[in-house]
């Protein structure tokens, strides 16, 4: 154990040993945080770990969120290991997706379990040990803005993560403790690899997004930490749409989703 403070702010990432969570810890460990990085697979976590051993500090701690445990397991060890906790980065949540009535009620609580009860749990522990000048910060989706055929309980948790973050900067702003959601649009993860160059995925994501490119896990991570960062300091209650436009500037109806192209 370290009875020490750390000097380096100290940073708690949940799913943080692939995709975008990955990126998020190397983007901090790179802005010199120190860092304890949770997710379930142990392999995965201690070699991100190794990885980032000449650049940060980092405690990991292999659990499923949804452990009753979980929470306090993992702000106990970043107490223990660094004395402080600075930023709470809510990332893990589950990709289950699917219209109302084909989500049996397993489905419906294992998505409301992983992507809302856990955040909402992570961040109660915790508020008990942090202090002004922290922030929590929870990686939703823009499916939680703006609904998605077939989204069901995907798209409800969703837009409940984003009412969450508004409570949690109203109630907790005045100690000087931030809340703030960045919403990414479909990026590109091994989560979403398996459908990334269908015909259907292509149209309502590429061919409905204004700009000249895809959004990468860097650019996810990016958001978060200049969300963290002394130069987002003044910045709370806030949901940050990341998806190059998709959510602000069209539609697309179901009949043109499915149609098939003509040639001219």
């Amino acid at each position: 154990m370290n009875n020490k403070t750390s000097q380096k702010p100290v940073v708690l990432i949940t799913g943080a040993s692939a995709g975008i969570g990955e990126a998020i810890a190397r983007r901090f460990a790179t802005a010199g945080w120190a860092i304890v990085a949770v997710a379930r697979r142990p392999e995965k976590l201690e070699a991100l770990a190794a990885q980032l051993a000449k650049t940060t500090e980092v405690r990991t701690l292999a659990t499923d969120v949804t452990a009753e445990d979980a929470p306090q397991r993992a702000v106990a060890l970043a107490m223990q290991e660094f004395g402080r906790l600075d930023c709470l980065v809510n990332n893990a949540g589950s990709g289950s997706w699917a219209p109302h009535r084909d989500t049996d009620d397993r489905m419906m609580n294992e998505v409301i379990d992983t992507s809302l009860k856990a955040p909402f749990r992570f961040a109660r522990e915790a508020l008990g040990v942090m202090k002004a000048g922290s922030s929590i910060l929870c990686v939703g989706s823009v499916y939680g803005i703006v609904g998605g055929l077939n989204g069901g309980i995907y798209c409800a948790v969703k837009a409940g993560l984003i009412g969450m973050t508004q409570a949690l900067a109203v109630q907790y702003g005045s100690a000087g403790i931030r809340a703030n959601l960045v919403a990414p649009g479909v990026i590109k993860t091994d989560m979403t690899r398996d459908f990334w160059d269908t015909e259907g995925f292509q149209r309502t994501n590429q061919e409905m997004t204004p700009f000249n490119r895809d959004g990468t896990v860097e650019d996810v991570a990016n958001a978060v930490h200049f969300l963290a960062s002394s130069e987002g300091s003044y910045i709370n209650g806030q949901t940050l749409a990341l998806d190059g436009g998709w959510s602000t500037t069209k539609f697309l109806s179901y009949d043109a989703l499915v149609a098939q192209r003509v040639a001219a």
